[in-house]
């Protein structure tokens, strides 16, 4: 998974005025971690699989060329309202020359797995969603997976990972599909033991998703209310991330 050592809006300061290996490590960035919510869109505006691949990827492509960035005022606002509003200028306005860029030789800078995104989230009613909803649902779900990952990481970087695979199901809010007391089987120990992972492994992933929220908005004061939206834009579903 990627990460990057500050917020999105750093990200597109980089991209916008750094030099090429710094502007294309940023634009890596954004795309590995932001590309599944404007694909959805795509998708949700009526684009076949393939046509919103070449599109999401030749947006990303297009952002490169440093002037297509010139008129973003930096560190304002939610990160997830300029990137719906500058992919919809996109779709309207540079689709071809993005096209064009990417028949010409124009680098990419990472690749999309359309059969991932496909298989990622198959109950997403794409025929009854508006546009707009599947891109906030999804733009949810990636803030939850990004700090879902996070917290595997670091468990396995801790030695952790078996205890990460046992109890990520209990992360969530969903309802697990196995007792406490078999994990405490297989993990060898007590179930209230168990209980206490799953308390403080909660915490953690709360704070990575505050984290993961607060790299998306200029203003810490915004996580709270960027929250309170993201748990909006999923709760119709009630479907847990990963």
């Amino acid at each position: 998974m990627s990460t990057f050592p500050s917020t999105a809006w750093t990200a597109v300061s980089r991209a916008r005025s750094g030099g090429e290996p710094e502007a294309r490590e940023a634009l890596a960035f954004l795309c590995a971690a932001y590309w599944r919510p404007l694909y959805s869109f795509a998708r949700g505006v009526g684009y076949t699989a393939e046509d919103a691949h070449d599109l999401t990827q030749g947006y990303f492509a297009l952002l490169i060329e440093k002037d297509y960035l010139g008129d973003v005022r930096l560190r304002e606002g939610r990160f997830r309202a300029f990137l719906l509003t500058s992919f919809k200028h996109f779709l309207s306005k540079e689709r071809d020359r993005a096209r064009a860029l990417k028949r010409g030789g124009g680098r990419v800078p990472v690749a999309i797995d359309v059969r991932e995104a496909e298989a990622r989230h198959p109950d997403d009613p794409l025929d009854t969603l508006d546009p707009e909803t599947l891109f906030e649902r999804r733009w949810a779900f990636t803030l939850l997976e990004r700090a879902m990952a996070r917290l595997g990481q670091e468990l396995k970087h801790a030695g952790r990972g078996v205890e990460f695979e046992q109890l990520e199901g209990y992360l969530t809010g969903s309802e697990p599909r196995v007792h406490y007391h078999e994990v405490a089987e297989r993990l060898g120990t007590t179930e209230g033991a168990v209980k206490k992972m799953v308390h403080r492994l909660r915490r953690r992933y709360g704070h990575l998703l505050r984290e993961e929220i607060g790299a998306t908005v200029a203003d810490p004061g915004d996580v709270d209310s960027e929250l309170h939206h993201l748990l909006s834009a999923i709760k119709p579903w009630e479907r847990p991330a990963g």
